[in-house]
């Protein structure tokens, strides 16, 4: 589900060394309005981008090489990567304090905690740091962000457990493995799963939906062990759409011999491998190079006043694609030129530049 919300976003960059920053009243040190030029892509030289994610996670990982090739390929004064928050919201928000001290003055965040986030992204606004939510939106009707950046679940979801009941064969029995139940990206997921379901008119059941799996991969291998066990002969696929349990499945289902189709999502080297050798039918990868690589660049256009969003709070798909073996070695391939294509997005409809 796309929501294209229209909250006003304050100038940028205007006057932010003069504002207070309520999450630790600090503002950023290089704040220029004078900086930019004439279109997308001016000087760029003075914005500063933190990617900023809730915690460790292997999602992420991307998020620097991007983040660095980002940097490179634009110009931008630097680009880093903190990854510090332990999966706490006040942490976070003290992350962000102490690197908007440092003069960091542009943001890619994902938030810890998708209901609380919005006031976070309101505190930077008001002080003249750009920001933008990447790889989760906040939860309900609003984003206070300048941009939300992120897969759209509920399609990708959706792709997956098609992806399964095309597997078995268009009927039998399916469990869904995801993560924090809180999460608005998990509450999109169970919807897409259920979207996919519904559609075969009763001949596919979901067996069990289990979140809360994603902490780590040790709770991951559990809940898949524990899973197989209780209930493995009454199961025909597993649809996994969170990291963890999709590694945690695929080693599972290999030491259990069942025959359960796994289409799982991300592109660990495990579920590629399983997808190349069969024992795993496909996975929907998402694409988080892409989010911090053309995040970084949105944001650097906002953060150097050479242009603003048209619609403030926009929420657009970074995009999500199927991986079965007959794509398996080609589908980056895809995630690039999608990626090339949403920055041509913001370019051409998204951003107003001077």
């Amino acid at each position: 589900m796309r929501i294209t919300q229209h909250v006003r976003l304050g100038a940028v960059i205007a006057a932010a060394a003069a504002l207070t920053l309520a999450l630790g009243a600090c503002t950023p040190q290089n704040a220029d309005p004078d900086a930019g030029g004439d279109g997308a892509g001016g000087d760029l030289s003075d914005v500063r981008v933190a990617l900023v994610p809730g915690g460790a996670h292997p999602y992420f990982q991307p998020w620097i090489e991007a983040g660095e090739k980002a940097a490179k390929d634009f110009s931008l004064g630097e680009v880093t990567f903190n990854e510090t928050a332990e999966w706490d919201q006040t942490k976070q928000n003290d992350v962000i304090n102490s690197l908007v001290a440092n003069g960091y003055n542009a943001f890619g965040i994902f938030g810890v905690s998708p209901t609380d986030i919005n006031a976070t992204f309101k505190k930077l606004t008001d002080a003249g740091v750009a920001v933008g939510s990447i790889a989760s939106c906040p939860a309900g009707d609003e984003n206070l962000a300048a941009f939300c950046l992120s897969t759209d679940t509920e399609e990708a979801a959706y792709q997956a457990a098609a992806a399964a009941i095309e597997a078995i064969g268009g009927k039998g029995t399916i469990v869904h493995m995801t993560g924090n139940n809180v999460d608005s990206n998990t509450q999109r997921r169970i919807e897409g799963v259920q979207r996919a379901i519904d559609e075969t008119d009763g001949a596919v059941t979901l067996l069990q939906t289990i979140t809360d799996v994603d902490t780590d991969l040790a709770t991951a291998q559990k809940a898949a062990s524990d899973l197989l066990a209780a209930s493995g002969s009454e199961i025909n696929a597993i649809v996994t759409t969170a990291y963890n349990p999709a590694v945690a499945s695929a080693e599972a289902i290999a030491e259990s011999g069942l025959e359960i189709q796994l289409v799982a999502i991300d592109d660990d080297a495990t579920i590629l491998d399983g997808i190349r050798d069969g024992s795993v039918y496909g996975t929907v990868a998402q694409n988080p190079a892409g989010q911090a690589y053309v995040g970084s660049w949105v944001l650097a256009q906002l953060a150097s006043g050479t242009c603003e969003m048209a619609d403030p709070g926009v929420i657009v798909d970074s995009g999500s694609f199927v991986v079965t073996k007959d794509n398996v070695d080609t589908y980056d391939d895809e995630r690039v030129a999608f990626a090339e294509k949403v920055k041509k997005q913001f370019d051409d409809e998204l951003l107003t530049c001077k």
